[in-house]
């Protein structure tokens, strides 16, 4: 059976030899019917339908090798060709810097891959500069209204949204804003608001735990990739309930369901001073961690904004780890972190453990650079909407 694979798939490569894509199209598909786990065939696929013209066929096959390899480097580099001969170099950029991720060292760089690379990087580059100017233009006008407040944090913070320089403080997800110190813990003197969220914990878990028992389908898992994504190290937690949530805000909307649930929780949160930031924040969950359960180590989206942590269920040991701190919870006692330094908890109780997690913004952060984060984000969310 290897044997007439291997036939089938050398006569297909002969046959994209002559440009004859249909003919290698229906020997591939022969081969692959008798190995359909081959990625090398679906690779060759991709490259017949690619010179039969069949551009939108090709990037679906090369879709289906990355589900099963999410670190394919070839179909990866393949896609992005493809995306920016279809699409433009717009829609390939965010493709080619995957590539360049996951490109492998130079001198074990596969034959005839360095032109494409090259192009990948140039790609990635130019839109680097258009995506600058787009972000400039939109924000001009809130700009100005702050002339005369220092923004030399906030034009860094453009150039690395847009990608044509580089952080080097924090580790966040998403994205850095320059010069703010790695704090991991920040002192409560920047938020003279903590006493009135600690004299309300009987409140919130008793709104807590009457979700809990009336609704706990609702509390979903808190980690949940699609198929054919890398979940790296949330292999284990990926779609489980062992850690889930019940999200009072999320990505700046207000969740009624779960609001009207947790009315007095809602109310107390809304005289907060949130991270307000339209379509991404504010953020407002419980998180719910089985017993003996293990929240690997991980970053944040951004430093723009920390988050609150709120214990509101200890039934034993629980321990948080931000950086070299490590904390354990107390019952009537909030801190606030920078989460975009590594952090991790455990759960070394026998029973359920939840904590109130809200987002703030970070408080070293002046007004006229909440409102620019705000309004550069959008601008980012609309370059690539248009």
């Amino acid at each position: 059976m290897a044997s007439d694979t291997s036939v089938l798939v050398g006569e297909a490569m002969a046959a994209l030899q002559r440009r004859d894509g249909r003919a290698a199209m229906a020997m591939l598909e022969q081969a692959r019917a008798q190995a359909p786990e081959d990625l090398n065939i679906l690779m060759n696929i991709a490259l017949a339908q690619r010179v039969a013209g069949d551009m939108p066929g090709a990037i679906a096959t090369l879709d289906r090798v990355l589900m099963a390899d999410p670190y394919h480097f070839m179909a990866m580099l393949s896609k992005g060709a493809l995306v920016e001969q279809v699409a433009g170099p717009r829609q390939a950029a965010p493709v080619y810097e995957i590539v360049l991720k996951i490109a492998p060292p130079t001198d074990r760089l596969p034959p005839g891959v360095a032109g494409p690379l090259a192009r990948a990087r140039q790609v990635v580059s130019e839109n680097a500069d258009r995506l600058a100017e787009h972000i400039q233009a939109q924000i001009a006008a809130v700009k100005d209204r702050h002339g005369n407040c220092s923004l030399e944090r906030f034009d860094e913070s453009l150039e690395i949204l847009a990608g044509r320089r580089k952080a080097y403080v924090s580790d966040p997800v998403d994205f850095h804003y320059p010069r703010l110190p790695a704090i991991p813990f920040f002192d409560r003197e920047h938020f003279p608001w903590l006493p009135e969220l600690e004299a309300a914990t009987d409140m919130i878990r008793g709104e807590l735990e009457a979700a809990l028992a009336a609704a706990d389908a609702d509390f979903a898992p808190y980690i949940d990739y699609p198929a054919g994504a890398p979940v790296n190290q949330w292999a284990e937690l990926n779609k489980s309930r062992r850690w889930r949530s019940l999200w009072l805000w999320k990505d700046g909307r207000k969740q009624e369901a779960a609001c009207a649930q947790c009315p007095g929780t809602a109310d107390l949160l809304s005289r907060l001073p949130l991270a307000d930031q339209p379509e991404f924040a504010p953020t407002a969950l419980f998180s719910a961690l089985e017993a003996h359960t293990h929240i690997p180590p991980h970053t944040g989206s951004t430093n723009a904004r920390l988050l609150v942590h709120l214990p509101l269920i200890l039934p034993g040991p629980a321990r948080f780890r931000v950086g070299n701190d490590i904390r354990d919870w107390k019952m009537g006692q909030a801190w606030a972190f920078d989460d975009t330094i590594e952090h991790e908890a455990w759960n070394d109780a026998d029973s359920l453990r939840v904590i109130l997690i809200f987002d703030v913004w970070n408080p070293l952060l002046s007004e006229a650079e909440r409102e620019l984060i705000g309004e550069m984000m959008l601008a980012k969310k609309s370059f690539y909407a248009g």
